[in-house]
């Protein structure tokens, strides 16, 4: 099987795709891929992409593709054609979709667990999976009750990721009500307001929460602070694609169907691990622990930040969290310990040595019991995962 393959490779989206496609190939047959950059079609057209997928005798075209491109002309050539959800989904050939719609109810459901009564959206101008779940997210919050509560920016153009208006964004960030949830139609976005908001001195996640979309591991741990994301089985889609488009090559009546990724979690990390909360010592003690996170704290250290008598601030971060500071504090320590494992190749004893955790033993038992596998397990699954 022959496949050219047309997308942006700057982003783990793709590779995550073509993992699943290769994995799919590996139990089969093997495939021979073309990656096609979209700055080659840009340039010579789909008739010129599909006069080279001729030549190069291609058996299956899986790309980004604009609206007005009539991808039927593959097939009268005898290609297989998929699109990847790009700008707008296409009538009569496969897409590779997700449940855009679920994916904002989940994220909203989320900041509302987390007692957020102001929220925000921050997305693409036009683009289908962006206005999706702008739509999933709005409609939880409206049904919440928080729907004059709700701001939106969607002045980014999909295709120009890297750039933005810095003082459009600016302003708009400075005139939403603080605190805020904000999601970001991906974890791309989600990266811009990152940057942007350290820029601006608006403080994360006290004042803005953030949560993105992919769970882009790379980018999620390279954000500072860590980036929340929801994690979408890309490569499980990328797997059900190579094998819906080998039935089509070999059957022409079979004009195939759309290939929906499956979202598996919601990965909590730094930029949204608060709650929101008229409570000021909670919120004093929530953020002395996001800052000290990386140092071995315990309840006395949160206890001296606030006015108030062990058993009061217990009762009263209970009600707030909906846990105890020392569960609280475990499970973000094990979350960033996790965090630090995939962003960097030094030893679990150097890691846990950055953590005040000189006994490695230690650490790695409260680890196992949080997250159900030990350090060196978690890592080599993971890592597994991305193909490193």
């Amino acid at each position: 099987m022959r496949l050219l393959f047309i997308t942006d490779f700057t982003e783990q989206f793709a590779y995550r795709l073509l993992k699943g496609v290769m994995q799919y190939a590996e139990e089969t047959e093997p495939w021979v891929v073309c990656k096609m950059p979209p700055a080659y079609k840009q340039k010579v057209g789909l008739g010129g992409v599909i006069k080279w997928a001729k030549r190069w005798k291609a058996d299956v075209v899986i790309g980004q593709f604009d609206p007005d491109d009539d991808l039927e002309a593959f097939r009268k050539e005898g290609i297989v054609v998929m699109a990847q959800d790009y700008i707008a989904k296409f009538d009569g050939v496969p897409n590779i979709t997700s449940d855009y719609d679920l994916t904002g109810g989940m994220v909203a459901k989320r900041f509302l667990s987390r007692g957020f009564q102001n929220f925000a959206f921050f997305g693409y101008r036009n683009v289908c999976w962006s206005d999706e779940r702008y739509r999933g997210f709005r409609k939880v919050v409206d049904e919440a009750g928080f729907g004059s509560n709700f701001y939106q920016y969607n002045e980014q153009q999909i295709d120009n990721l890297w750039a933005y208006d810095l003082p459009m964004l600016q302003e708009w960030l400075h005139s939403l009500p603080k605190p805020i949830a904000i999601m970001a139609c991906d974890d791309t976005q989600g990266s811009i307001l990152l940057q942007a908001c350290n820029s601006f001195g608006i403080k994360i996640p006290t004042e803005a929460a953030i949560m993105g979309v992919d769970n882009d591991e790379i980018l999620c741990n390279l954000s500072n602070p860590s980036l929340s994301s929801v994690n979408i089985d890309i490569e499980g889609g990328g797997y059900q694609a190579a094998k819906m488009a080998e039935r089509m090559v070999k059957d022409p009546s079979f004009k195939g169907e759309d290939i929906s990724l499956r979202i598996l979690n919601l990965v909590p990390r730094l930029s949204s691990n608060i709650f929101a909360t008229t409570d000021t010592a909670i919120l004093t003690a929530l953020q002395f622990i996001g800052a000290n996170i990386e140092h071995k704290i315990v309840v006395d250290d949160v206890l001296a930040q606030v006015p108030l008598s062990r058993r009061l601030l217990e009762q009263r971060f209970l009600k707030v969290t909906g846990t105890t500071i020392y569960r609280y504090i475990s499970e973000l320590r094990m979350n960033r310990f996790a965090e630090l494992l995939l962003a960097s190749k030094d030893s679990i004893a150097n890691i846990a040595a950055r953590m005040d955790e000189p006994d490695t033993k230690s650490i790695s038992r409260r680890f196992q019991a949080i997250k159900g596998c030990t350090p060196s397990e978690f890592r080599q699954r993971e890592l597994r995962k991305l193909g490193a």
